[in-house]
Formats: C-alpha cells, sequence, structure tokens
C-alpha cells in the first residue's frame, strides 16, 4: 500500500469501473483506504460513533441503508426511526430499516460527495479497524439536504488526515467445538426459552454457532445441501412466504422483513431486487447450509443458516413471527422440504 498515494488512488478510483469494495480488493488495500484518499475532495471524516450520527440520519429522510459481508450485501429502503444506543449494542427498530449495531466496530466514517450520472452522490460510510465496510448509507432523491449539511458540520473531526494503517483483519475463527460438552449443549439447548440464549450458552461452553450446530445434532440442527439456499429462495418467492432475512458483519446486521417478490439469479449471483429491498448473495460462496431449530416460550424458532468454506457466516433466515403476519406451520414445511446434505 506504500505506493499507492492518496493521488494515484484517486486517479484510479477514477479510471476503474468497478465498485469500491472490487477495486480495493485488486489493489489488496482496505475499501477505506480508497475512501480516505478522497479527504479533502468531497469526503470528510466523521465521528461515526452511533449515538451521535444515528440521530442526524434520522434527520435525511429516506435514505438506503447497506450492509455486506464478503459473500451477501442488503440494501433497503427507508427512514431510521426507533433508534435505541447502548454502549455494546444498540438497534434502530422500522418496519425497513432494522439493524443490530455493535458500537465498537464502528471506527472510521466518512461523508462522502462524489460525481455521478445524475449529480452529486451523498453518502455516509463506515468502516471498521481494519477498513473494512460496516454500514453504508446513501441518500435518495428526497433526501433532505439540510439535515446533510448539518451531519458533516456536526461531525466532521478536527484531524482531517488519512490514517496512518489499517491493522490486519481478523482471520476467520472456524468451526470451535469441544466435544466433551455435546451432552450439555444438548440438555441446555433444550431448556432454552429465548434464541438470545444460545448466544450465552456457546460462549459459555467456548464453542462458536457452526461449531455447536456441527457438535449438537438433529432434532436440533440438521445439515442441509448446498443447492438448498436456491431452493430457499424460490420457493420463498413461489410461496409468498413471510421470512425474516439476517445478513451482517462484526459490526452490523441488517434485516429485511416480508417476501422475496422478484428473484433473478445472474451467473454466481442469487439477487432479490424488489421495490424497497434487494439482496445480493454469491451463491458460490456457500459451503455449508444448517437448519436449526431454537425452542422459545412462543414455540420453536427455525431458521436455515449459510456458511462459507472458511465457516463464516453468510446470512440466516427466520420464518416472519405469526403477529406480524407469518405462519409458523407454513415455515417449519418449507424448511423440512429443503434438500439434506451430509454432516460436516
Amino acid at each position: 500500500m506504500n505506493d499507492l498515494s492518496p493521488a494515484r488512488l484517486r486517479e484510479l478510483r477514477r479510471e476503474s469501473t468497478l465498485r469500491p469494495h472490487d477495486l480495493a480488493a485488486s489493489l489488496g488495500i482496505p475499501e477505506a483506504a480508497l475512501v480516505a484518499a478522497e479527504l479533502g475532495h468531497g469526503v470528510t471524516r466523521i465521528d461515526p460513533a452511533p449515538g451521535r450520527l444515528i440521530p442526524l440520519v434520522e434527520a435525511l429522510g429516506e435514505v438506503m441503508a447497506l450492509t455486506r459481508n464478503r459473500s451477501c450485501v442488503i440494501e433497503k429502503i427507508g427512514i431510521y426511526r426507533e433508534f435505541h444506543d447502548g454502549a455494546h449494542a444498540a438497534m434502530t427498530l422500522d418496519d425497513e430499516i432494522d439493524l443490530r449495531i455493535f458500537p465498537r466496530h464502528w471506527v472510521h466514517g466518512f461523508a462522502v460527495e462524489a460525481p455521478g450520472k445524475d449529480g452529486i452522490r451523498r453518502s455516509v460510510q463506515v468502516f471498521d479497524a481494519a477498513g473494512d465496510a460496516v454500514h453504508k448509507i446513501h441518500l435518495r432523491e428526497g433526501s433532505d439536504l439540510d439535515a446533510w449539511a448539518a451531519l458533516t458540520a456536526a461531525l466532521a473531526l478536527p484531524e482531517q488526515s488519512v490514517p496512518e494503517s489499517y491493522p490486519p483483519r481478523a482471520a476467520p475463527e472456524g468451526a470451535r467445538i469441544v466435544p466433551d460438552h455435546a451432552d450439555t449443549l444438548r440438555s441446555e439447548w433444550a431448556r432454552m426459552t429465548d434464541t438470545h440464549q444460545f448466544n450465552t450458552l456457546t460462549r459459555r461452553l467456548k464453542m462458536n454457532r457452526l461449531g455447536a450446530y456441527r457438535l449438537v445434532g438433529a432434532p436440533h440442527a440438521s445439515p442441509l445441501a448446498v443447492a438448498a439456499v436456491p431452493a430457499l429462495f424460490e420457493r420463498v418467492q413461489e410461496s409468498g412466504e413471510q421470512v425474516m432475512i439476517f445478513v451482517g458483519n462484526m459490526g452490523c446486521i441488517e434485516i429485511h422483513s416480508g417476501r422475496f417478490e422478484n428473484l433473478k439469479p445472474m451467473g454466481p449471483w442469487l439477487n432479490v431486487l424488489d421495490p424497497r429491498f434487494d439482496l445480493h448473495l454469491r451463491a458460490d460462496h456457500v459451503a455449508e447450509v444448517w437448519a436449526v431449530d431454537k425452542p422459545t416460550k412462543r414455540g420453536p424458532a427455525i431458521s436455515v443458516e449459510a456458511f462459507d468454506a472458511e465457516g463464516e457466516l453468510i446470512f440466516q433466515c427466520f420464518g416472519m413471527r405469526p403477529e406480524k403476519g407469518g405462519d409458523p406451520d407454513s415455515w417449519a414445511a418449507l424448511v423440512a422440504s429443503l434438500p439434506a446434505g451430509a454432516a460436516a
């Protein structure tokens, strides 16, 4: 990265037809370095602390919220509402912009103005310590530009220089399994009354999500074929099933609640292209899929969860809760119909 000066990065950005994420990957640099190279050229470093940022984003009105990991991108159009701050976890609770936020990963923030085909494009872009994108907020035609100016002025940092360095991103953890804890895992899994108890259980047993799924076995977790993912998308679209799909990274999880109306596969990509919701999934990255059944006070929480070859979670998909219009029996039957796979 030493031979790529900000001026050279700006030049490469203008010449490239690649999206910033893909250009950065091709250059072997963090995406945040591409954005930081534009400081003073339409880009301003801002305080990314969610407790300061999100209330100012609310005033922008309708925007597009984007969250990604290495294999999947989710985009939702709406207004940021019902923000609840917290030191370790925060959230927005709106029918359209529904986020779970983990503030310690919101490290580098930028207010971006860049020329586009239809004029200036404006966005807030947040990255983690390694310079990987955590969350992006893109203004739309009807967004409030006075609120944008107020956000930029309020959050601009005194120091507007390019970050000196980005530490290496953490290596994927893979499945963490403790075979001696299998009986405890199964017995305590069966006694769960809330899905949030799962994370506490696995931490206490020194395992992680994928490790627990591989160890616990049926009926709690059953392997599915990789082909279960396109089958899931097709059957959700065909049936009109209402689902909740969670896509995220270490710093942010974005949730879509509703249907898949327009499924458009294209090469390795599975795309959902709906009026206010897009999803782009690299189906060829899916290496492991599980059907998971967690007991709760309201009945079983059944999910389909996909992981990549390094054991990183790509997405989770649940049936919509009954009080929101979901049909638990229909969802359970849909998941049961998906092609089974061999245990990892």
